[in-house]
C-alpha cells in the first residue's frame, strides 16, 4: 500500500508502510521522540512533510555537526512568533534584527532558526534561498509560518487622513523606516517604486526603527507620523492601519535543526487550537499551510 499523496497526514500504517517499517518500530520511534507526530483524539498521525524531513535527515547519516547550533531564533520579528516562542516553551533565545541579519546569522552557524519575509522584485516571490545568497546550503529548509498583511501605520484616528503612500509624497509628514537589510525596508521601496513616489520626496524619521514594535511605537509616542508595518504591531499599541500588501513570512533553518527539540516545540504548539486564537486576536494573519516545507534542497 502507497499513502495517498493527497494527505497531509500519515498514518502509523501508512508511515510504517511508507518507511518499510514495522508498525512496532515506528511506535518505538515515536515513544524515544526521534519521529516527528501529533496525537489527535488518541491517534497518532505524521505530518506528511516531516517524514520526508526525518528520512532526508537519516540518508545523509547520524553524524553531529561538530559545532552545535545556538538555540536562537535570528532574522525579523514577528508579534504572533515571539508569543508562541515564549508560550511553547521553546527555550529559543530571540534575536531579531531583521531578515537579512538572520539570513548571515544562519549561513555563519549563530542562529537555528532564521524569520524571513524578503521579497524577490524580480519574480515577485519570498524568500527565494539563490537571491538570498542561500542558494549554496545543501541542507536548507523554509517552513511557511504565516501570511501577514503588511501596510501604513498611522496616529490612533489617522488624524492626516492618509489613504495611500503616494499621499505621504510633500506631505511634510515624517516617515519611520527600517534598518537597511530588513523585510519592512525592502518591500516599503518596492511599493514607493510600484506607486511611481519617489524615495526623496518623503519626510524620513532620523534613525532606522530595529522592529515592528520599536516603529509602531515611534508613532505612538508621536516622533513618527507613518510607518510600514504589519497589522499586528498596529493593533498592539492602538494604531490606525491602512493595508497595502499581504506577504509571505517563513522560517529558514538547516535540515538537522528541524528535529531540534526547540523546533518541534515550537511546531507542536502552532497546532494547537490557543495559537491559532491568538493568531486571531493579533489581527492580519493566515496560517491556513502554516507548517508546510516551501523549500527542502
Amino acid at each position: 500500500m502507497t499513502p495517498s499523496t493527497t494527505y497531509a497526514y500519515l498514518t502509523t500504517t501508512e508511515v510504517a508502510d511508507y518507511l518499510r517499517l514495522k508498525e512496532r518500530k515506528v511506535y518505538d520511534l515515536v515513544r524515544q521522540g526521534q519521529i516527528p507526530c501529533t496525537k489527535v483524539t488518541g491517534k497518532l498521525l505524521f505530518p506528511r512533510h516531516s517524514v520526508d524531513l526525518w528520512l532526508m535527515n537519516h540518508l545523509e547519516g547520524d553524524q553531529p555537526s561538530q559545532r552545535p547550533v545556538p538555540r536562537v531564533l535570528a532574522g525579523s520579528q514577528d508579534p504572533l512568533l515571539e508569543w508562541a516562542v515564549r508560550e511553547s516553551g521553546s527555550d529559543l533565545a530571540q534575536l531579531c534584527h531583521g531578515s537579512g541579519d538572520g539570513v548571515q546569522r544562519l549561513l555563519g552557524g549563530e542562529a537555528m532558526l532564521a524569520g524571513l519575509h524578503l521579497l524577490d522584485p524580480a519574480s515577485g516571490r519570498y524568500n527565494v534561498p539563490q537571491a538570498l545568497g542561500l542558494g549554496g546550503m545543501r541542507d536548507l529548509v523554509i517552513v511557511h509560518w504565516a501570511v501577514r498583511r503588511q501596510g501604513l501605520l498611522l496616529a490612533p484616528g489617522n488624524p492626516a487622513g492618509v489613504g495611500s503612500l503616494a499621499q505621504l509624497a510633500g506631505s511634510g509628514l515624517v516617515v519611520a523606516h527600517r534598518q537597511a537589510g530588513a523585510g519592512a525596508e525592502r518591500l516599503l521601496h518596492h511599493l514607493l517604486a510600484s506607486a511611481g513616489v519617489a524615495p526623496e520626496a518623503l519626510t524620513w524619521a532620523a534613525h532606522p526603527a530595529l522592529s515592528e514594535d520599536d516603529l509602531a511605537l515611534a508613532i505612538r509616542h508621536g516622533t513618527a507620523d507613518a510607518g510600514l508595518g504589519v497589522e499586528a504591531a498596529a493593533r498592539r499599541q492602538g494604531l490606525a492601519f491602512v493595508p497595502l500588501h499581504q506577504e509571505r513570512f517563513e522560517l529558514a533553518l538547516r535540515r538537522r535543526s528541524y528535529f531540534e527539540p526547540p523546533v518541534q516545540r515550537l511546531l507542536a504548539f502552532a497546532r494547537e487550537a490557543r495559537f491559532a486564537e491568538r493568531a486571531e486576536a493579533l489581527g492580519g494573519y493566515d496560517i491556513r499551510e502554516l507548517g508546510a516545507v516551501r523549500y527542502n534542497a
